[in-house]
């Protein structure tokens, strides 16, 4: 495990498209499909990283607490399953329904959108507007495991609420992520 920064997207980028399985339904969704009305999450997430694990139970409660506001959530898991077997779709689809996602969990096997999207660690978050354009990426909040401070979602909710007020999510409040680094594949 190595502590990994996000890359931090320049504001404004367009959301990458996708079209990728999800591990609970084996559809392919695209971002069109997981797309929300007034926002839509990004999150790049795996099942073994501590970090994740230390804030899977608030990415469940800000799903259910944002989805009814027209906000769309999606997670995405590119780590390299070969070398990383609790990552694989079967495993993810596990995960998701222990977790209880309310969101859909898709596998990036050639690890294109992760690259697309500039993904450095687990997790790694980007918020887009109406318009599908990057109007934050960051942390989740202050908390780590083991630096005993509460999960609660604290900048990724003061993200989606500017948003959904008609607001500019201010530069200075976009701190970057912190988490195990994505695995990649041996090129």
């Amino acid at each position: 495990m190595s502590l990994t920064p996000s890359n931090m997207m320049p504001l404004g980028t367009k959301a990458p498209d996708f079209a990728l399985p999800d591990a609970v339904s084996g559809r392919t969704l695209s971002l069109a499909d997981v797309r929300g009305e007034r926002a839509t999450v990004v999150m790049f997430i795996c099942n073994h990283c501590p970090y994740v694990k230390h804030v899977n139970a608030e990415l469940v409660r800000l799903a259910n607490d944002y989805r009814d506001r027209g906000v769309g959530f999606v997670a995405i898991s590119a780590n390299d399953a070969d070398e990383y077997p609790d990552d694989a779709p079967d495993k993810m689809k596990q995960v998701a329904a222990e977790q209880g996602y309310p969101f859909p969990y898709l596998y990036d096997e050639t690890q294109s959108v992760a690259k697309a999207y500039d993904a450095a660690c687990t997790p790694d978050f980007y918020v887009f507007d109406a318009d599908l354009k990057c109007a934050y990426r960051g942390q989740l909040d202050d908390s780590r495991p083991g630096n005993d401070e509460p999960v609660t979602g604290a900048d990724l909710r003061a993200a989606l609420d500017a948003i959904l007020d008609g607001e500019i999510v201010p530069e200075d409040m976009q701190t970057p992520s912190q988490g195990c680094n994505i695995k990649w594949k041996a090129a």
